[in-house]
């Protein structure tokens, strides 16, 4: 990759941007992969690009330790009003692999529903998400 160029794309969370109750060695250790991306960035540049994508609350088996039968009541505290999906999340991965995303490095697409402009992101517990 150095000789010919290439991308490296790390699949962080929003869970290393904000902070939520029960999951603190989880969101440091998004957080420093985060910061991870952007020190490779100027590190491995212009050869290679590095980037993350940091999704929210996508349905998978990790989610659904997270909202349990709760699920419609997460989603509402979304803007767009639904959890993702791993469509949502290979989209974004597809578009950063690509040439169209050839002048991004150091970069992190949140891909979240719109959730971190809520000023906060999924809370922990049934009662949080009313």
């Amino acid at each position: 990759m150095g000789q010919h160029g290439g991308v490296i794309l790390n699949m962080a969370s929003t869970a290393g941007l904000q902070a939520h109750q029960g999951l603190a060695a989880y969101g440091a250790s998004k957080a420093g992969l985060l910061q991870m991306t952007r020190e490779l960035a100027l590190e491995l540049a212009p050869a290679i690009r590095v980037n993350a994508i940091a999704p929210a609350v996508i349905k998978t088996q990790f989610a659904a330790s997270l909202v349990g039968a709760h699920e419609r009541e997460v989603a509402r505290t979304y803007p767009l009003n639904r959890l993702g999906t791993s469509d949502d999340v290979a989209g974004a991965a597809a578009f950063l692999l690509s040439d169209d995303a050839s002048w991004i490095t150091g970069q992190t697409l949140i891909v979240g529903g719109g959730i971190t402009i809520k000023g906060r992101l999924l809370d922990q517990g049934p009662d949080s998400h009313r």
